[in-house]
């Protein structure tokens, strides 16, 4: 049975240590390489290996025609064939598309392998201060001012409640309206965690509450942003 390995890739492009050795080691033992967005992860392989043969690789998409995806990466496996699964960014399946082959890969008795590599939903948790314990990825949050602070809302109750931390993401040039929408939505004394280019040189993880963050607006426009709400004791 062939195996199937999810592969990291790097949240910055200056941060090429943060991928073990043994990553690119399991990507070439694939024939197929089903990426997120192929030129990402063409120039991925590049720089961690310049020698790389790049096409030597039979390549697919993820995300575009799913069924037809899944079908060739079914196919890919009943021909034996190891598969690499590689998104723009962190790891597959976590925030990140790749779940719904590692699904069909699951139904089919595959050996999945996921490899280690930086995520920013649990970077940014480990370095926030705030309850690793009990913690929730939201993905995104509406984009309606309306349905977004309703939202906000939502979320701040439940962490109040249950004492858990809402992880969540904002399309990057929606960053300062996000964060707006927080400081007016949110109690002064709740908490908010923003990390920035995470595993970049310019990275900045800091915790303050609502009230503090009021007094001290960051520029988030166009930066990789993830957001961390406490609202717990």
């Amino acid at each position: 049975m062939p195996t199937v390995y999810l592969v990291p890739s790097f949240l910055a492009e200056d941060a090429r240590e943060t991928i073990p050795p043994y990553v690119l080691d399991s990507v070439k033992k694939c024939s197929v390489i089903f990426a997120e967005n192929e030129r990402t992860a063409r120039r991925f392989l590049k720089a961690m290996d310049r020698e790389i043969v790049i096409d030597h690789f039979e390549w697919y998409a993820i995300h575009k025609a799913e069924e037809d995806q899944v079908e060739a990466f079914r196919k890919c496996i009943k021909e034996e064939k190891n598969i690499a699964i590689i998104s723009e960014a962190g790891c597959p399946g976590v925030a990140d598309p790749g779940q719904i082959l590692v699904a069909a890969a699951q139904e089919m008795n595959c050996v999945i392998k996921p490899l280690v590599g930086p995520s920013s939903i649990l970077l940014a948790l480990m370095a926030s201060g705030l309850n690793g314990q009990q913690f929730e990825f939201v993905g995104y949050l509406p984009i309606d001012g309306m349905e977004r602070s309703k939202k906000i809302k939502e979320l701040e109750s439940h962490s109040s409640k249950y004492n858990s931390t809402k992880i969540f993401i904002e399309t990057p040039y929606r960053n300062n309206q996000l964060f707006d929408s927080l400081c007016q939505h949110a109690q002064d004394k709740t908490k908010l965690c923003i990390g920035i280019n995470i595993t970049a040189e310019s990275e900045s993880i800091l915790t303050r509450t609502i009230g503090q963050w009021k007094n001290k607006k960051p520029e988030l426009h166009k930066l990789p942003v993830i957001f961390l709400l406490y609202a717990g004791v």
